[in-house]
């Protein structure tokens, strides 16, 4: 009878010296050695007769034997996919691995468009961070200590005491701007801003806001009126916006922008609100005192600012009826665009 040690040492050199030649040999090599029914189990039942003093020594015999079959299977492998993948790139006939083309959100494409329709007369680009102090945000723009806007209610504060928050408005970059420069200004300014409200179809805690200023000599509401209804037509194609009076702290008139509703024809719906309108933003006249906080004469000086919403006009243009689908990152929606 073949000694138990002999018959493993003979095993092990016969798993050395095998040399499958294909992956599809490879799989057999493992079968015949590993697989459920393969040598290296028949072994292990063996260890019953050897004896007890030895047992520990077989069991480690065979432990190898196994375990030279299973990184030999493991290395011929690789080695015979890395191959065969050579071989693919190498084949100028082969066909091409397929790759998924993302496409920009909505709402890059929408401020993109609008940065473009400013830019075409005289607006510069300007931006500004998104963390804000009290004084940029509020008080600098003419909004009094016990305006509702400063709300908790209203305002996502970083750290109350010291009053830094999150910017509600693009606003705060015009101040910036307007510190350091001397009129005239023509600026437009992008970005994110947040405010503490209850997410719905037409409203979100986090939205995109445009804001444009322009302060030189002589300007007037006239000069306002033409700008927004320059942005209508070239925007929508029409230029059926309205004004409707309105009060800010920082605009004095003040009046806020509203667009005819295409999605629903002016017929009535949840975007609108059943009235027919969309409200994009407001309007007005830079007060004198915004003017006189940023150290620019307001008897020498006038100039106009307006703010829209990036999502409701995304929406109007693209007849959009929910502000939520934005922020879901649904491919089946961002693919449309």
């Amino acid at each position: 009878m073949e000694n138990p040690f002999e018959k493993v040492e003979k095993l092990l050199a016969e798993i050395i010296a095998e040399s499958p030649k294909t992956l599809e040999e490879v799989e057999q090599f493992r079968i015949k050695y590993i697989g459920s029914k393969g040598i290296v189990k028949g072994i292990f039942g063996a260890i019953k007769t050897v004896e007890n003093q030895r047992k520990k020594e077989y069991g480690q015999l065979v432990n190898k034997v196994k375990t030279t079959a299973e990184e030999k299977v493991e290395s011929l492998k690789m080695a015979f996919s890395k191959a065969e993948k050579k071989i693919n790139i190498e084949d100028l006939t082969a066909p091409a691995y397929t790759q998924e083309i993302g496409t920009r959100h909505p709402i890059n494409l929408v401020k993109n468009e609008i940065l473009d329709i400013f830019k075409r007369i005289g607006f510069t680009v300007e931006e500004g961070p998104e963390i804000e102090d009290d004084w940029h945000n509020f008080t600098a723009l003419n909004l009094p200590e016990n305006h509702p806007a400063r709300d908790m209610q209203d305002t996502f504060y970083v750290d109350f005491e010291k009053d830094i928050l999150l910017r509600t408005h693009t606003s705060s970059a015009q101040i910036r701007v307007m510190q350091n420069q001397e009129p005239p200004i023509r600026i437009i300014t992008p970005g994110r801003v947040f405010r503490n409200e209850t997410i719905s179809a037409r409203a979100h805690c986090t939205f995109h806001q445009v804001e444009g200023l322009f302060i030189a000599e002589k300007v007037s509401f006239a000069d306002l009126k033409q700008t927004l209804y320059y942005f209508a037509k070239e925007m929508f194609g029409s230029e059926n916006i309205r004004m409707r009076p309105s009060y800010f702290p920082f605009t004095e008139p003040s009046a806020e922008i509203d667009v005819a509703c295409f999605i629903c024809d002016q017929k009535g719906c949840a975007v609108c609100k059943q009235a027919g309108w969309v409200e994009i933003g407001g309007c007005g006249m830079v007060d004198p005192n915004v003017l006189e906080n940023c150290n620019i004469d307001s008897e020498k000086y006038t100039g106009f600012a307006f703010g829209m919403g990036i999502e409701r006009i995304t929406m109007l243009k693209y007849g959009i009826n929910d502000l939520r689908l934005f922020f879901e990152n649904d491919k089946r929606f961002l693919a449309q665009f």
